[in-house]
């Protein structure tokens, strides 16, 4: 069994990463980040090894960020919904990254806890449905049906990004249109103007 400093080393992103993803805000992920490897200390000795030690850390993940989203309500701390950046060397991809991150965060504050849940779970962790079953303690039928419910909220929420860039591109389209109809209404009256100025000054 591994010893505590090796399974923060080994598992510190993905706790941090789940925790995130299932809530918590993040002026309150450091403390929850914390609580999970404090009751991992405490409950080592009880893991029996009849799922992955994965498996075992991420359903502590999971009770702990309910706990943590729990208190933030009761406290009104509003989430914050910023992406944090990773160091990548292309800016753009950088940025792409940064927008879809926030668009995800944004997506599962739209939806009820239970979906979130298995969004997490399954989308962004790739865990097995079975796996998800067990540490939501729900029936794996279940779980399928949260997936396939939740899938389809998200591809909708897409759909609705898509049309408003798409609306957003034929308004800057159009308003660039009307802009060279005006210019070019503009330039043939003032041709005979000038012309004018040279008659009056012959």
């Amino acid at each position: 069994m591994p010893d505590l400093a090796t399974l923060f080393r080994t598992h510190f992103d993905f706790v941090w990463r789940v925790a995130r993803s299932l809530g918590v805000p993040d002026a309150a992920i450091d403390d929850a980040v914390q609580d999970v490897f404090l009751t991992v200390h405490r409950r080592l000795a009880e893991f029996e090894g009849r799922s992955s030690l994965r498996t075992w850390i991420y359903a502590i993940t999971y009770r702990t960020a309910q706990n943590h989203r729990r208190r933030v309500q009761r406290l009104r701390c509003d989430p914050l919904l910023e992406e944090p950046l990773a160091e990548l060397p292309d800016p753009g991809e950088e940025l792409a990254q940064a927008r879809a991150g926030k668009f995800v965060m944004q997506f599962l504050e739209t939806v009820s806890a239970d979906k979130r849940d298995v969004f997490v779970l399954c989308v962004l962790e790739e865990l097995s449905a079975p796996e998800v079953a067990e540490i939501l303690n729900v029936k794996l039928n279940t779980v399928y049906s949260r997936l396939r419910l939740v899938r389809a909220d998200f591809r909708a929420a897409l759909e609705r990004v898509a049309a408003k860039e798409e609306a957003a591109k034929d308004g800057a389209a159009n308003e660039g249109t009307v802009k060279e109809g005006a210019a070019a209404e503009r330039a043939p009256a003032l041709a005979p103007g000038r012309a004018g100025s040279r008659e009056a000054r012959r």
